[in-house]
């Protein structure tokens, strides 16, 4: 057997999350499941493909990491051009190599960044409308102070929704910064964390965009963590289609 390291990038629009559901019965479309349909239409035999992480439905990848073993052809496959060849076209292969024997997608990822495009005025562009939260007019040096508490290592039970076991809900996020956008308007939050709680940026978002629209004190984030509960913090979850897995890094 050989192990495959595969870099993926896909538009999360019409998918239901990375993975494959416990009863999926074929209507239910996944990145994990596309990837496995394309292996088995090559290998004539299923694989399972292993991710990084596990994006939420609507939720987008630049670098999404995944490994799977194949057994070893007796002529070399070019895996990016015979998947790329099966896929959709709203998922797509951005390489494939051989990875050593005991590397993992998941357990030997050092750190994941996540970014989240937010629009804050009143002149959208409707091709973004599936990768950016209309948010509305933000304070954003408002939400720049906010941000800064969450910066080190926390527990962040505060901002993890219900649906994963965890035993250890601390986790080290090693920057937040906010940069511009593609478009006039269009502001992303870009987050490097050793790792991240079930829907963990998107609570922080959600957080961050009622500080923009002053329903909440900076000053408040502090007490908010220390509470270690999610009703602590009686804000939305900012909605999937806004953020992006951009890149894995790996020891």
């Amino acid at each position: 057997m050989a192990r495959l390291k595969l870099t993926l990038a896909y538009d999360g629009t019409e998918f239901s999350g990375w993975q494959v559901q416990a009863k999926n019965t074929g209507s239910v479309r996944t990145v994990q499941g596309c990837v496995e349909d394309a292996f088995a239409l090559v290998l004539k035999e299923r694989v399972r493909v292993h991710g990084a992480g596990r994006t939420d439905a609507g939720v987008h990848a630049l670098g999404q990491v995944a490994h799977v073993d194949v057994p070893e052809p007796k002529a070399p496959i070019p895996w990016q051009k015979a998947l790329c060849a099966l896929l959709p076209r709203d998922l797509t292969v951005l390489k494939a190599r051989l990875a050593a024997p005991d590397f993992h997608a998941r357990y030997n990822a050092k750190s994941k960044i996540y970014a989240y495009s937010l629009w804050s005025n009143s002149r959208y562009i409707p091709q973004r409308r599936n990768f950016v939260w209309a948010a509305g007019e933000l304070d954003l040096a408002a939400m720049d102070r906010a941000a800064a508490f969450f910066l080190g290592e926390h527990d962040f039970k505060s901002f993890q929704n219900q649906g994963t076991r965890v035993k250890n809900t601390v986790r080290t996020i090693m920057d937040i910064r906010r940069v511009k956008g593609r478009f006039p308007g269009e502001v992303v939050w870009r987050f490097q964390a050793n790792g991240f709680l079930k829907q963990m940026a998107r609570n922080i978002v959600g957080l961050l965009a009622a500080v923009g629209r002053g329903r909440l004190d900076p000053k408040e984030v502090p007490r908010i963590m220390r509470a270690c509960d999610r009703s602590a913090a009686p804000y939305p979850t900012a909605p999937p289609h806004g953020l992006c897995l951009e890149k894995v890094f790996y020891r």
